[in-house]
């Protein structure tokens, strides 16, 4: 029997995917493990869906509805990934330490 989870990812209704998205960061993210496997789902799906595609799925073409299925899939990934919270780096971890010793 599958059991339905509620999750804070909002998708937007009208706009496109990849236009929501907030801006690149390279900063490492702690993935709590419901996005995680939302993840890892999402990263099976693009998968199989570009393996088909590169298996004489038909012509890598704009209008293919199987390209714009993969860029909706990753559109969503990464803004389930942006969504989890950035990691402190090691020099800002430094830094709050140091200000907690001299106060």
């Amino acid at each position: 029997m599958a059991s339905s989870t509620t999750t804070d990812f909002h998708l937007p209704a009208e706009a496109s995917v990849l236009e929501a998205l907030p801006a690149r960061s390279d900063r490492r993210r702690s993935i709590d493990p419901v996005s995680g496997r939302a993840l890892e789902i999402l990263g099976h799906a693009i998968d199989y869906l570009t393996d088909e595609l590169g298996h004489g799925g038909g012509p890598a073409v704009a209008d293919n509805p199987q390209i714009a299925a993969i860029q909706l899939l990753m559109g969503i990934n990464r803004q389930i990934y942006m969504q989890c919270p950035e990691v402190r780096t090691f020099g800002e971890r430094c830094r709050s330490l140091l200000r907690l010793g001299s106060a």
